[in-house]
């Protein structure tokens, strides 16, 4: 998919009509979180996750992800990659670079439900191919996206980067990456853990204010068979002297 495709795309969908298409819950909600990052963010985007975790948090994160893809099972060649929620790109192109260091010919997709983000993505690496979806029905996003873009049906791993504290519908996050993942594939969520500042809701359009890990644990093991969670040493997203830590949590089906 080249730039101008892309645009076209974009420019053309009716993303009300979209979302409801893909069964989206509070599409007037979406609605507005979309503007908040068209009209506050966009390229900006990577400047705020960089103030919020400095570069060495930023390095923590991309490693642990990295790391656990490249753990058993490790990804095989020609592996498929999505990044759902990827905004920017900022992370998925960190972590694609990384992967594929370690992967030969790994490829990866990058999925989001903001025009502006993936714009801001397209302008950073043309090996990821940009699409636009909703976490809550991936394979739906992938059937929409398939007049623009070639899409694969399954993935080898599916990643989130601080993505799911903007869903509504946790379980229907897990069972949509579980729908996409293949028998032998793997998710990997970083995700920030249960914080107090309620101001996030409007600098950040967060709708949840963190998680709890077990709650994580709890939800994700009604879809997956294999679930670990763990908190991440030394990472606080820290800006104007808060902080809140984040956990990683690895999904097998």
């Amino acid at each position: 998919m080249t730039n101008s495709s892309l645009e076209e795309y974009l420019q053309t969908a009716d993303l009300p009509r979209l979302l409801r298409k893909l069964g989206a819950q509070n599409v007037e909600l979406i609605v507005d979180e979309i503007h908040h990052f068209s009209k506050k963010e966009g390229e900006k985007r990577d400047k705020i996750v960089v103030g919020y975790f400095d570069e060495s948090g930023v390095k923590q994160i991309v490693d642990s992800i990295v790391n656990r893809l490249t753990t058993r099972p490790k990804l095989k060649p020609n592996a498929k990659i999505l990044d759902i929620g990827a905004g920017s790109g900022f992370f998925t192109a960190r972590i694609a670079s990384e992967v594929k260091k370690l992967v030969q010919h790994a490829s990866f997709y990058a999925m989001d439900a903001t025009p502006a983000m993936l714009l801001a993505l397209a302008k950073k690496k043309e090996e990821i191919t940009p699409f636009f979806g909703i976490a809550e029905n991936i394979q739906g996003s992938i059937e929409n996206a398939r007049g623009y873009a070639i899409v694969p049906e399954r993935f080898d791993a599916v990643i989130s980067t601080l993505m799911l504290h903007h869903c509504p519908d946790l379980d229907r996050v897990f069972k949509s990456v579980r729908k996409v993942l293949k028998p032998t594939g793997k998710a990997v969520v970083v995700d920030l853990c249960t914080h107090m500042f309620t101001e996030f809701r409007e600098e950040m359009g967060d709708l949840h204010l963190g998680f709890d890990p077990d709650l994580i644990h709890s939800a994700a093991k009604k879809v997956f068979s294999k679930v670990s969670v763990d908190k991440l040493p030394g990472i606080c997203c820290t800006s104007s002297g808060r902080s809140a830590e984040l956990f990683v949590a690895t999904l097998k089906p």
